[in-house]
């Protein structure tokens, strides 16, 4: 079950690496595969070799991106959605690992009001 975002206005780049940034807040979810532009500034040795693996990213990668240099290794591999692209009309989404209750859904969007309210962003969430 995914919760998809759509985002109206700008900054729409900003609002989508804040929203990457409300993962590892959130242990009931992973975010979308990390965007092109984010992989492209990644070094060789990020994203190959070693045994502790995050997907395509190792554990050092994930928590570099995150910027959590304490992230535990078992969510570093958990954070990010191994089942692909799939937005559609959406922007981005938040995946469950399993159905979200009415309570989880609505943390996540007070998580969400904080983290893009200083960016003045507006957007709609729909959870299928």
């Amino acid at each position: 079950m995914r919760s998809y975002i759509k985002i109206y206005g700008p900054p729409l780049l900003k609002t989508i690496k804040a929203l990457e940034k409300i993962a590892p807040d959130m242990p009931e979810v992973c975010i979308m595969n990390l965007p092109l532009w984010m992989t492209q500034q990644m070094s060789h040795s990020q994203t190959t070799g070693s045994d502790d693996r995050a997907g395509p990213f190792s554990v050092a990668a994930v928590r570099n991106i995150f910027g959590i240099k304490d992230l535990p290794e078992e969510r570093c591999k958990s954070i990010i959605s191994k089942s692909g692209k799939s937005l559609g009309e959406y922007d981005f989404f938040f995946e469950w690992f399993k159905p979200p209750t009415t309570d989880q859904v609505e943390i996540l969007i007070e998580k969400i009001d904080e983290t893009i309210e200083p960016l003045g962003s507006v957007y709609t969430l729909t959870t299928k």
